[in-house]
């Protein structure tokens, strides 16, 4: 079996009690079968506890106020204080790191919805590297397309060349990697993945980087004005996560689209020329990372790898105007408040198997995430 891991990944510490925002709170934390046996064998005081806040038909931990029944006033875990880190179920000895699974590999990451995590991922000024480890287990996949797997992991490579080329600009790389998925999925649509190849060689020349400039300013009739007028729409469609964020969306959709779409471009404009703008394209190119890496081979499961781009793209300039947002009302711009506005959004919808495949189904489907329109709103 082999491992591949983001060069900051050993970074993270938890914070515990320091934490801005809990991860014991908000959503329900699932317990794994090995724990639950574990949990059913304690006995005394705190056993009797343990076993009525355990749901143990849902297989969770119950909550009070949507605060797990074990977070104490401190934010500090009474059942960690009580039996130990060996007491911990997966969930929480594992969260934030996350794992994808693929035959042969298993892709390990940060999750961007912890807020320590997210400082780390933004505030990595160099190129992500990706390290990889093997040991001796095996493991197969019954129905594992692996060709199609090895042609998804050829791309995202050089998805990854194109994203980390800093001599281009942000607008530029964004674009392109958009293409190239949209390609890519014309050729998993046909079943001619002995193409790839081909496409391949075409978006590693350099000659590519002047046929989208042209590209790019050649496309009429789109926004981007309306592009996150559908994603503000879209939000509202998912089921909220934590209870503070169908305020925080709505509040988000009056900043934005409130006064219509010249003042919106004239809030870009100024926000862009502020010295708090300077980290953009850094935290950009990272968030356009971390989703590529984290979701975009998981296309060999339904065969979609373009939307998992679109959703790429799609949260990368939800948050960028989540961020301007941040900056419009209070004037500043740190990466731990761009590390904040990152997680509040990842928090809704990562973490929502529903939400996540909303997004996914909605982009693929919906007119207004079509290949042109999200080129314009880059």
């Amino acid at each position: 079996m082999r491992y591949l891991k983001p060069h900051f990944y050993d970074k993270f510490v938890c914070t515990a009690g320091d934490c801005p925002d809990t991860c014991c709170a908000g959503w329900q934390i699932m317990i794994d079968d090995a724990s639950l046996e574990k949990y059913k064998n304690v006995q005394g005081e705190f056993g009797k506890r343990l076993h009525g806040s355990v749901n143990w038909e849902e297989e969770c931990f119950c909550q009070n106020e949507r605060r797990c029944a074990f977070l104490n006033e401190e934010n500090l875990c009474d059942l960690y204080k009580a039996l130990g880190p060996d007491a911990l179920c997966d969930t929480c000895r594992l969260y934030p790191r996350h794992t994808e699974e693929f035959e042969g590999l298993r892709e390990l990451s940060l999750s961007l919805s912890c807020p320590e995590a997210a400082k780390i991922i933004l505030g990595c000024e160099e190129k992500v590297q990706f390290l990889t480890k093997e040991d001796e287990k095996e493991e197969t996949y019954e129905d594992f397309d692996f060709f199609l797997y090895t042609k998804l992991m050829d791309a995202r490579d050089l998805i990854f060349k194109i994203l980390q080329d800093r001599s281009l600009d942000m607008r530029l790389r964004m674009a392109e990697v958009l293409a190239l998925a949209h390609d890519l999925q014309r050729r998993v649509r046909d079943n001619v993945l002995y193409q790839t190849d081909a496409l391949f060689e075409k978006y590693n020349s350099s000659r590519r980087d002047g046929y989208f400039k042209e590209k790019l300013a050649g496309i009429t009739g789109y926004s981007r004005y309306e592009v996150i007028k559908a994603i503000m729409d879209l939000l509202e469609k998912m089921e909220p996560l934590n209870h503070q964020w169908p305020e925080y969306r709505d509040e988000l959709k009056v900043c934005l689209l409130g006064d219509g779409e010249a003042a919106y471009e004239e809030m870009r404009k100024a926000f862009f020329q502020s010295p708090e703008a300077e980290k953009m394209n850094l935290w950009t190119e990272q968030l356009m990372v971390y989703f590529v890496y984290t979701y975009f081979c998981g296309g060999v499961y339904n065969e979609n790898p373009y939307g998992k781009m679109k959703a790429a793209i799609v949260s990368t300039i939800m948050i960028q105007d989540m961020m301007m947002v941040h900056w419009k009302k209070h004037g500043t711009l740190t990466l731990k408040e761009a590390a904040d506005v990152a997680h509040r959004y990842s928090r809704e919808i990562e973490h929502s198997d529903e939400n996540k495949g909303l997004l996914e189904e909605t982009l693929t489907r919906e007119e207004e995430f079509r290949l042109r329109a999200l080129l314009a709103a880059l």
